[in-house]
């Protein structure tokens, strides 16, 4: 099992779906076009965020669409996550340090993820093999979300969300991240859906990575 992990707007959709082309194996996708409070979270006012918890709420939902789809990935043999729940952590605390997450919300959070971590250990698999994560510069991550255009993650005032989230991803992939190996794959350097050779040299590292692993 590959999880694709990353800032907002680097690629996990195409890489995720140029994965599980090579290998011949299911995608699961994060639950975006299909989740409600995605589009409440962005858009928001600070007033309308205290009153009604969208950050708290919209992690409660991607905690359940994701351990849904690492359940079902853990159980077969093949498989690439857009995503998965080790990154969610990651996500709320960010929230919680901006304080649009409780203090006791975020405590909560926590019991919920170990919970479902605890269960996860009675899975045919425990962990992903592999974890490709996608960096790149903050002037990239802006790059591309623009370029993607959902109108709900455009507007100015997320700038300084974006640069509070890109700020500690890297830290937290090479310091905190423990359930697989990861390969580094620089956004920057690589555009994989528009050159192909960029593609296949993604794919050779992913590959090379898990040679080594199995050795």
């Amino acid at each position: 099992m590959i999880v694709v992990g990353g800032m907002i707007g680097l690629g996990k959709t195409s890489m995720a779906r140029l994965l599980g082309g090579h290998f011949d194996s299911e995608v699961f996708y994060e639950s975006v076009d299909d989740n409600p409070i995605l589009p409440l979270f962005y858009t928001s006012s600070e007033e309308e965020i205290e009153k009604y918890r969208y950050p708290f709420l919209l992690q409660l939902h991607f905690l359940d669409t994701r351990f849904k789809s690492i359940k079902e990935a853990l159980d077969n043999k093949h498989n690439v996550l857009d995503r998965s729940i080790y990154e969610d952590w990651y996500f709320a605390k960010v929230n919680n340090d901006l304080g649009r997450i409780s203090d006791l919300e975020f405590q909560l959070y926590n019991r919920l993820l170990d919970n479902m971590l605890e269960e996860l250990e009675g899975m045919p698999k425990k962990a992903p093999d592999l974890m490709v994560y996608l960096k790149g510069s903050f002037e990239t991550v802006l790059n591309r979300i623009a370029m993607r255009g959902r109108s709900y993650e455009l507007d100015e005032s997320l700038k300084a969300y974006y640069h509070k989230l890109w700020e500690g991803y890297d830290e937290w992939v090479m310091k905190h991240y423990i359930a697989s190996d990861v390969v580094i794959v620089d956004m920057d350097k690589y555009d994989i859906v528009n050159r192909e050779e960029d593609a296949k040299e993604v794919i050779r590292l992913v590959e090379e990575k898990l040679r080594n692993k199995s050795e």
